[in-house]
């Protein structure tokens, strides 16, 4: 019987946009120091790493998109002996999804299309994406992994349908600007998904600055009473390892290696 026990590395980084190349190499990096070095089973990537956000209008440029593929190509090819969560860029038909897909022993499962496209304040995802309506669950060595991307879960219904679909845990990666009150928002959110679905969820937001906006990462971890159980620190760089047993419904931590940002 597989294991219901994960190491999770929370890849709490600042990929930079436009980058695909850099932003390549920095994935693979965090990958085999995740599994070589701290043993995980598992690593998620923040919301479309692979181009940085928000990539605004060079998702405009063809070539753009044919190079994040090609990227995006590349590194399941080199991912073998852990799970990746990836976030990144997905053309189907005419329409441009912001997607994430899993990289496991050379192949991709998926890819999950958000499905909730904010368009207010700094956002404006509606002028870009196409939504997604369909859930992704995932089997991972014996523990079957709901996906969702940041505005999902500020709604009920594609959390719910992650749940309905057989997920033991919620995944939620992010790109998730920091403001005033944002950190208890963000909380209160993840604790009503909560309590519509009790699974533990693990979120992972990105970090660093993007022009005008400010990414502030703490990410964290809901365990199975519903709490936050740890949370990464603001405006750091790292990777943030949380060992999960999903039988107990317990999250703990397992290591933390951290670099706070500069301003070069």
């Amino acid at each position: 019987m597989a294991s219901r026990h994960k190491r999770i590395a929370m890849a709490q980084l600042d990929f930079l946009v436009g980058d695909i190349a850099g932003n390549a190499a920095r994935i693979l990096d965090a990958v085999v120091t995740a599994r070589d070095k701290h043993k995980a089973d598992l690593i998620i990537f923040p919301e479309l790493a692979l181009t940085g956000y928000p990539p605004e209008d060079l998702l405009l440029r063809p070539g753009f998109l044919e190079n994040a593929d090609a990227a995006l190509d590349e590194l399941t090819s080199q991912v073998r002996g852990i799970d990746v969560v990836l976030g990144h860029t997905y053309v189907t038909g005419t329409r441009l999804c912001n997607a994430v897909s899993v990289l496991s022993g050379g192949e991709r499962v998926g890819p999950y299309l958000k499905q909730s496209l904010p368009n207010y304040t700094v956002f404006d995802e509606k002028r870009y994406f196409s939504p997604g309506n369909e859930p992704l669950v995932v089997e991972l060595g014996g523990v079957s992994v709901g996906i969702l991307i940041c505005e999902d879960i500020w709604e009920p219904l594609p959390a719910r349908m992650a749940a309905d679909a057989g997920a033991d845990i919620l995944i939620v990666v992010n790109a998730s600007p920091w403001f005033r009150e944002q950190d208890a928002e963000r909380d209160s959110a993840l604790q009503a998904r909560f309590r519509d679905t009790q699974k533990m969820i693990v979120y992972v937001n990105t970090v660093g600055g993007q022009d005008d906006l400010v990414f502030d990462g703490q990410s964290r971890v809901v365990d199975g009473s519903g709490e936050i159980a740890l949370q990464a620190p603001a405006f750091k760089e790292g990777l943030f390892l949380v060992d999960l047993d999903v039988e107990a419904g317990t999250a703990n931590p397992a290591g933390w290696e951290t670099e706070e940002l500069d301003d070069d």
